[in-house]
């Protein structure tokens, strides 16, 4: 397959409508956020600590918003656009808060703004695989990968550790959610793909953090896997 430009994409077919969707999808993201408040508070009454109520709060908003916003993208828009300015306002919804002093401390942590870098690097894989490879499946690839796989990372961790740490068990539950998603999305060669993100998952380089390495791990494995099949 030809890589190139496609900016053609760049414009809506029905801006409107694509807006209207748009608003939406912000009003949802935000209620999965503040929803899981309540899930905090439940945790915290059972004795959960603190930093472990926090970090699954964390991956619970990569799947319920990051994952299924990334998975319903194909079917609401035909545009990048829209869905990459929404995920750049979330961003600054979640970085105000560090800007200000005042976390949303049920899901943010003063240590780092990996939520941050989440939001940016979705709208930004979104429109750059839209924009090269013209299509959104390919899009869905290293957004799917960030959200449901990295927190496949996050959960078993959780359970198996009760705090926020690296280890290769993570890495395997995420290879085993990414394998299928990448089979299906771009076929056999989406294998290796979701194993290199899966590995890559493991480190974090400061200030660079998984959810970068894995976006530009998976954006450029797509790109490349692409390229290796016919038209």
């Amino acid at each position: 397959m030809l890589i190139e430009l496609h900016t053609e994409v760049l414009i809506p077919d029905d801006p409107l409508k694509e807006a209207a969707t748009s608003i939406v999808l912000f009003t949802y993201t935000l209620a999965v956020i503040y929803s899981t408040k309540l899930l905090y508070d439940t945790l915290r009454s059972k004795g959960v600590s603190h930093d472990s109520a926090v970090y699954f709060n964390r991956k619970i908003i990569h799947v319920l918003a990051g994952g299924v916003i990334a998975l319903i993208l194909p079917t609401l828009f035909t545009s990048p656009t829209l869905p990459s300015i929404l995920a750049a306002a979330l961003s600054v919804v979640t970085w105000v808060p560090h800007r200000r002093g005042r976390l949303m401390y049920w899901f943010q942590v003063r240590e780092n703004m990996h939520e941050v870098s989440f939001c940016l690097m979705w709208g930004m894989a979104v429109l750059l695989a839209w924009l090269f490879l013209g299509s959104p499946i390919y899009a869905q690839v290293p957004v799917l990968f960030m959200s449901f796989g990295d927190a496949a990372t996050g959960l078993t961790r959780n359970f198996l550790f009760k705090r926020r740490t690296k280890s290769w068990w993570g890495n395997i539950a995420m290879f085993a959610v990414c394998a299928p998603i990448a089979y299906w999305l771009v076929g056999p060669l989406g294998i290796p793909l979701a194993g290199a993100a899966s590995i890559i998952e493991h480190f974090e380089l400061n200030p660079v953090d998984d959810n970068i390495l894995i976006s530009l791990t998976s954006l450029a494995g797509t790109v490349l896997v692409t390229s290796l099949t016919p038209a």
